[in-house]
């Protein structure tokens, strides 16, 4: 590969890394627009949240759900793989980036907290903090650059161990939530609320 080659590529990939930043940007711009708290109300931050029913959840800088984020980059992974084949690295991020971010949008939403608070385990749901919502892209694209280096057999053995692990763990999960969210099921609300 010559310079000239490899000096447009680079610049490409800077570009799309940009992009992806300012959509991150974005989001907590429309995020702080729509009223959102920038951190906690208790008015600390904290590295990790353990309570899944408290007040805290979804306000610091990460918490059990955290893993679902992981998890989403792992998937968008694939997503950006299968429907960019030749786009670059960072134009597949940036792809992501956007979809975490429209997610963390709708997530915040009345229409979506609402949802949480009637048909999931998340009865005093109030949305993520700014800060929460940040991070959780933030994750997503750890999750994302993860998958990109490490074999698939290990992305895909370490996302079966998130989701058994915070199944166990907090009765709740990727699987769940979104089964939850699209399809509640009673006995399984009844299972988590048992927690």
């Amino acid at each position: 590969m010559s310079a000239t080659t490899a000096a447009p590529s680079a610049r490409s990939q800077h570009f799309w890394f940009i992009v992806a930043l300012a959509i991150l940007l974005a989001q907590v711009l429309s995020e702080h627009l729509m009223g959102r708290l920038w951190i906690c109300s208790c008015g600390t931050i904290k590295l990790f949240e353990p309570g899944v029913n408290s007040p805290g959840n979804s306000q610091h800088l990460s918490d059990w759900y955290t893993p679902s984020h992981i998890i989403h980059g792992f998937l968008f992974y694939l997503l950006g793989w299968a429907v960019l084949r030749k786009g670059s690295f960072g134009k597949r991020l940036a792809l992501a980036t956007l979809i975490e971010a429209a997610w963390e949008l709708l997530e915040n939403s009345p229409i979506i907290i609402d949802r949480y608070r009637s048909a999931t385990m998340a009865v005093g749901y109030e949305g993520d903090s700014i800060l929460n919502s940040a991070m959780d892209t933030v994750f997503m694209a750890l999750g994302f650059l993860f998958a990109a280096r490490a074999p698939i057999w290990l992305t895909v053995a370490l996302a079966i161990g998130f989701e058994l692990l915070t199944g166990f763990l907090i009765r709740d999960n990727l699987t769940l939530n979104v089964l939850m969210l699209v399809w509640p099921v009673d006995a399984i609300r009844v299972w988590q609320g048992a927690l």
